[in-house]
């Protein structure tokens, strides 16, 4: 387990979320796309829904925006009490991986969603106001990030040698969530470490 009790936490809950997902070895790769519909939550391209939205909000949110979201729940839920989740077109499949498994994670989690709009109670001067609770949002990225790369895979490829390359790869992540996953399980030294050992094997 990971040395930190926020950690520990953190690991645990993702093996629960790996388990329920019926994984039987810690470096099969997660698919987030099965797993959602066991959430309730229903993936529906943006070009599905783009039609609903304003002219000028289509062209933001892909345009000037598109670096500023990358998926969220549709707050009105399904007929059958499911949720339409919204992924960025812009980004590739694999920062989807992570934005859905965050959403899947809030479910499992039991967190109440955030909101989007005045009804935020946030006096920010912005109709747009969100209700942002960092300690939730950390939690479920962090357990979403922590279910599809698994520590005790992270620490058995780094001891091999791999690059955070080939481990994005072999986990169908991007490099900067196992980069990311390096540094909160306190592996960043070792990594390094161990890839000047293997020859600088970053790939």
């Amino acid at each position: 387990m990971p040395p930190t009790p926020k950690g520990r936490d953190f690991e645990t809950k993702a093996r629960g979320l790996r388990d329920f997902a019926g994984l039987r070895s810690d470096t099969d790769r997660l698919d987030p796309f099965s797993l959602a519909r066991f959430a309730g939550l229903v993936v529906v391209p943006f070009e599905q829904v783009a039609h609903l939205l304003p002219q000028e909000l289509r062209d933001h949110l892909v345009g000037g925006g598109k670096d500023k979201w990358s998926g969220g729940a549709v707050s009105q839920p399904l007929p059958d009490g499911g949720k339409l989740i919204i992924l960025n077109p812009t980004h590739g499949k694999n920062r989807h991986n992570a934005t859905l498994m965050e959403e899947i994670s809030h479910v499992f989690l039991g967190h109440e969603p955030s909101r989007l709009g005045p009804e935020a109670g946030i006096d920010s001067g912005s109709d747009a106001a969100r209700d942002y609770r960092p300690e939730i949002e950390q939690e479920a990225y962090g357990v979403g990030a922590a279910a599809l790369v698994p520590y005790t895979a992270l620490v058995r490829f780094v001891g091999e040698g791999k690059g955070s390359k080939e481990i994005a790869r072999h986990f169908g992540v991007s490099r900067d969530l196992v980069d990311y996953r390096l540094r909160v399980s306190l592996l960043w030294e070792e990594y390094t470490r161990y890839n000047e050992r293997w020859g600088g094997r970053d790939r």
